[in-house]
């Protein structure tokens, strides 16, 4: 089958096109290249076309996507900090470039699976978290990417199908330290020997998943006969900063004790996922566990 993957340079649309190109699958790439890198793709762009525009250019969106069996959509702006500080320019990108993906999916009859994020939930009344759980962003990022997902719904009713998978802490290699990085941070730090950063008392929870579980809960989801729903997709275990933070300083040797810092505006608190209807709905469930993957990668990054 043939497919686009919008943001394919970035972190997750990368793997996901290995992973895709490893199923004998047809990949284009879309991406302005304003965040994502050529870099990420060197294991598989002999065998992409890869589109430099973006993807608030309409026209040439609905030209690429004429003969697509499917879209997955990863182009966003995604820094939590970097969104107070470019309200506007993150409406534009991650809810007009969204709408502008399912305008061209519903011309064309195409199937959308749809990255958003965790951070529609805010910070949640329990844990781990439900689908069904109240929606209260906390910044202008998870605001973004709620108002993206009210779309989605919006052009299911028209006919589009879409699934939108609400990724939690995803890592992996090529991770920047700006979407969801503490773990990409933690180890450049503890690799040079600096202290680890805290922001807050490191007792907030989060819920790690691998990038690798991600790109194929995509694929499940794509395959799937599900036409529309927001799904979690993350690994059910809740771990604290501090806990992580002990880890990583234990894999690489390190002595000094992290420094603490005030917590960041708009960060959760806590963040767990229930991933049962992931488990239901796609057959999927996380395989990677965040120590042993830390042991195999900490030295390696």
């Amino acid at each position: 089958m043939k497919f686009i993957i919008t943001g394919g340079a970035g972190f997750i649309g990368s793997h996901l096109a290995e992973f895709l190109s490893s199923k004998g699958h047809s990949v284009q790439i879309i991406d302005n290249l304003s965040s994502g890198k050529l870099a990420n793709l060197s294991k598989v762009l002999d065998q992409i076309d890869f589109l430099k525009f973006d993807i608030l250019n309409y026209d040439k969106l609905r030209e690429a996507v004429k003969d697509i069996d499917g879209i997955f959509h990863h182009a966003a702006l995604t820094s939590v900090q970097d969104s107070f500080l470019r309200p506007e320019e993150y409406e534009r990108v991650n809810v007009q470039g969204t709408e502008n993906i399912l305008r061209a999916a519903k011309e064309f009859e195409i199937k959308v699976v749809f990255a958003s994020s965790a951070s529609v939930y805010g910070n949640p009344e329990k844990i781990p978290i439900k689908e069904d759980a109240e929606r209260r962003p906390l910044n202008p990022y998870g605001l973004s990417k709620l108002k993206a997902e009210n779309l989605c719904a919006q052009y299911y009713e028209l006919g589009v199908s879409v699934i939108g998978l609400r990724y939690f802490n995803v890592y992996g290699p090529r991770q920047t330290k700006d979407y969801a990085g503490v773990i990409t941070k933690f180890i450049d730090n503890a690799l040079d020997k600096k202290p680890l950063l805290i922001n807050g008392n490191g007792f907030q929870v989060r819920d790690f998943v691998s990038v690798n579980d991600v790109a194929a809960a995509n694929f499940l989801a794509m395959k799937s006969n599900v036409t529309c729903g927001f799904i979690n997709i993350g690994s059910g275990i809740a771990t604290s900063i501090k806990e992580l933070a002990e880890m990583i300083m234990q894999l690489s040797g390190m002595q000094s004790e992290p420094i603490y810092e005030e917590f960041k505006e708009g960060d959760i608190r806590f963040s767990q996922a229930n991933v049962d209807l992931a488990k239901e709905l796609l057959d999927w469930k996380p395989k990677t566990i965040l120590k042993d993957w830390l042991k195999e990668n900490v030295k390696n990054l």
